[in-house]
């Protein structure tokens, strides 16, 4: 793949932080460029980072299938990670996500007809005391998610996803 010379600085600023021989360490980073440039990281993308890393492609794409925050697919605009772990399963983190995905109309992993939400289970994150907890866009975690707050969830991100 080839990257647009922004990417490729940003690639470079990341290896920077580590020494030159361990410029691998880098990779978690370089998966995230890729994911905010694109929506998600391709095959074809892993390739590029593991020729710009100087590490096997398999390398590469062990680490992008390990963590459910590297979208392998297009994902919606709104990834809603619904953690389903035991000690939210035990708060309701399993009603929670069947009433996100009744309410939105899909299945586990799915994603809208007009590709403004996709809703995932998740692994623990790290906040079971407030659970049931979701995560929107691998970026701002949500507490307490009982069924009307994801409904104002939802509503407040379809004014927003227009």
């Amino acid at each position: 793949m080839n990257f647009t010379e922004s990417t490729l600085a940003l690639f470079a600023k990341e290896v920077a932080k580590y020494p030159a021989d361990q410029k691998q360490s880098a990779v978690m980073a370089c998966l995230a460029i890729v994911q905010h440039e694109q929506g998600h990281v391709s095959a074809v993308a892993e390739e590029g980072i593991a020729a710009y890393l100087g590490m096997a492609p398999i390398a590469v794409h062990e680490v992008t299938t390990f963590y459910n925050m590297y979208n392998q697919e297009p994902v919606g605009r709104f990834k809603l990670n619904v953690c389903t772990n035991l000690p939210c399963q035990l708060r309701d983190g399993e009603t929670a996500l069947k009433h996100l995905c009744h309410k939105l109309g899909v299945e586990p992993y799915g994603t809208t007809a007009d590709g403004t939400f996709t809703v995932q289970p998740s692994e623990c994150l790290g906040a079971c005391a407030d659970a049931p907890v979701m995560l929107v866009n691998d970026r701002q975690m949500l507490s307490f998610m009982s069924n009307e707050r994801l409904d104002e969830l939802v509503d407040t991100l379809k004014v927003h996803g227009r």
